[in-house]
């Protein structure tokens, strides 16, 4: 592949990126949800957003299913300790969890979340 045509690629794919971010900026907009970029932390909070990773990470010698949350503005890492996995809990669906944000290493994190799987 030229360099001009891999320039174009990656070109085409951000851009894509981008138009799916605010898709998703304007679908949430319209849910009256709080954007995760304006969430301040330690209140409780209505997000919505569409998972892009879900893993299982053990933290403290307990099992962790930690997932990336994206609503287009920012992300925010949701954990559910002692668990292992969660039926519809998957990358690529729509989520909609209250809880409160906090910092775990410099990320912001929630732990434990109430949730609410979106079709």
């Amino acid at each position: 592949m030229s360099k001009g045509r891999l320039r174009q690629t990656l070109s085409n794919w951000a851009n894509n990126e981008d138009q799916h971010a605010r898709d998703l900026q304007q679908e949430y907009a319209d849910a009256g949800v709080t954007p995760i970029a304006e969430a301040p932390d330690r209140e409780l909070l209505r997000l919505r957003g569409t998972l892009r990773t879900v893993t299982l990470r053990p933290r403290g010698g307990v099992p962790a299913l930690e997932a990336e949350l994206f609503d287009g503005t920012d992300v925010v890492t949701v954990v559910w300790l002692g668990r292992r996995r969660i039926a519809g809990i998957t990358p690529g669906r729509s989520l909609q969890v209250q809880g409160r944000i906090g910092r775990h290493d410099g990320t912001r994190t929630i732990y434990n979340p109430r949730y609410e799987l979106i079709p």
